[in-house]
């Protein structure tokens, strides 16, 4: 009898992910394809066209299932971008394009729900998905018979063949409650008048099995169990290696994300502090505007590895710097007008980009300062993922700003976080100490 093995995929802003694992951990196949980038509208909106994901999907797929003769597809589970949502017919035809994570049209909503939901909620905000909720449902009305259904849950509602259906991670932003796994109450004062919220499982939750469509325009077996996803950030965190209380996780991409493992949940919307169910724990993290993206303003990727070579973390420049893209902050503080501090430049560029990476390092040992005032633990490591991790020099800064070890995640695909929800049927933690 064919090995079975465990599939994984990661559905990213600008390209999808699929890889395939064995009963042990270990990957044995992984295929990627691009996305057309998604639709501006105006200053704020953000969309994207779902058929172009469920599209990728199926390109990946098949990719993936003519890599893995003879394995057996055993699980295969999913993860998007978080806030990234859409409203479709009870069948799951599309009724608009998708409002995509960063959208933030929604002001008057926003503001609409800020009256009824607790200040603690994650709900709350132009981008959360309710606020996209009621956009749309403002957009497209009269509605009759609506589901709102974020990526995640409307890619694997295709692939089992029924929807309505979500995860804990996803739904937070829409507001449900994952401690108390309920709606709740507050929700009803908001009327969404013909949309249909999901219901919410744990990530790595069974849905049934592949559908006869999809099983044919994929090539994968119709037993392949469909599992509930999560998001992306979530998915990442689990490939990483985070497990117990106090691993934590920086992610150096576009943007700066710190996460913590803690046994409770912490909500400060104030300081841009929110928590994911995670197994048995909870995962607090907040994410700051500064990043790679900064860097990008001022060097190209070669220019930023060329330099690299020229730094000296041993030795601190003294820059005070305050790397933002533009004026604004979300986290360790939450100041919409906070304004970059990139100044004064050095005249050798090799100081300037250690200024920045210094100044980035120093926003993120604040982030993990700010969460251990909120009353996580102090990190016992700290994983790296994303661009920056492969950056020996920034570890060597960070280290010394973080005064913990940090060091790359020996895993860092997302889509491999995903299949392991497959390969465990769920998030597997251990409290620690």
């Amino acid at each position: 009898m064919a090995e079975p093995c465990h599939i994984g995929v990661d559905v990213g802003t600008s390209g999808c992910r699929a890889v395939a694992i064995d009963t042990d951990g270990r990957l044995i196949a992984a295929t990627r394809t691009g996305l057309p980038a998604p639709v501006r509208i105006d200053a704020a909106g953000v969309e994207q066209d779902a058929d172009l994901w469920w599209e990728a999907l199926l390109r990946v797929l098949r990719d993936l299932r003519a890599q893995l003769p003879p394995r057996r597809p055993a699980s295969l589970c999913l993860d998007g971008t978080s806030g990234t949502l859409l409203l479709c017919a009870r069948d799951g035809r599309p009724l608009a394009p998708a409002l995509m994570y960063n959208d933030a049209r929604a002001v008057a909503e926003a503001e609409r729900i800020g009256r009824f939901a607790p200040p603690e909620s994650p709900a709350r905000g132009t981008t959360a998905s309710l606020a996209k909720l009621l956009h749309l449902r403002d957009r497209l009305a009269p509605l009759t018979g609506a589901l709102a259904l974020h990526q995640a849950d409307w890619l694997l509602g295709r692939l089992a063949g029924r929807f309505g259906v979500s995860d804990w991670n996803n739904a937070l932003k829409l507001g449900y409650d994952p401690a108390a796994e309920s709606w709740p109450a507050w929700l009803r004062a908001l009327d969404l008048g013909g949309v249909a919220l999901p219901s919410v499982v744990a990530p790595g939750t069974p849905l049934g099995t592949l559908c006869p469509e999809a099983a044919a325009a994929t090539g994968l077996p119709s037993d392949l169990r469909i599992l509930a996803g999560t998001t992306d950030g979530t998915a990442a965190v689990l490939a990483a290696g985070a497990r117990v209380t106090g691993d934590a996780v920086t992610a150096l991409g576009s943007t700066l994300v710190v996460k913590i493992l803690r046994p409770r949940p912490i909500s400060a919307p104030g300081h841009g502090v929110y928590s994911h169910r995670f197994g048995d724990l909870w995962l607090i993290g907040g994410a700051s505007n500064s990043g790679g993206a900064v860097l990008r303003q001022f060097f190209t990727d070669r220019e930023i590895a060329r330099l690299s070579d020229l730094l000296r973390p041993e030795e601190p420049t003294g820059l005070d710097y305050y790397p933002l893209p533009a004026p604004g902050e979300r986290f360790p503080v939450a100041d919409p007008g906070l304004a970059p501090r990139l100044a004064p430049r050095p005249a050798e560029d090799w100081r300037f980009l250690q200024g920045l990476l210094e100044g980035t390092a120093a926003i993120e040992a604040a982030g993990y300062q700010r969460l251990r005032a909120l009353g996580a633990p102090v990190p016992r490591q700290v994983l790296t993922i994303g661009g920056g991790a492969a950056n020996s020099g920034w570890t060597q800064i960070r280290r010394r700003m973080l005064g913990v070890e940090a060091r790359p995640a020996p895993v860092q695909e997302a889509a491999y976080g995903a299949a392991l929800l497959g390969l465990w049927g769920g998030i597997r933690t251990g409290r620690g100490g």
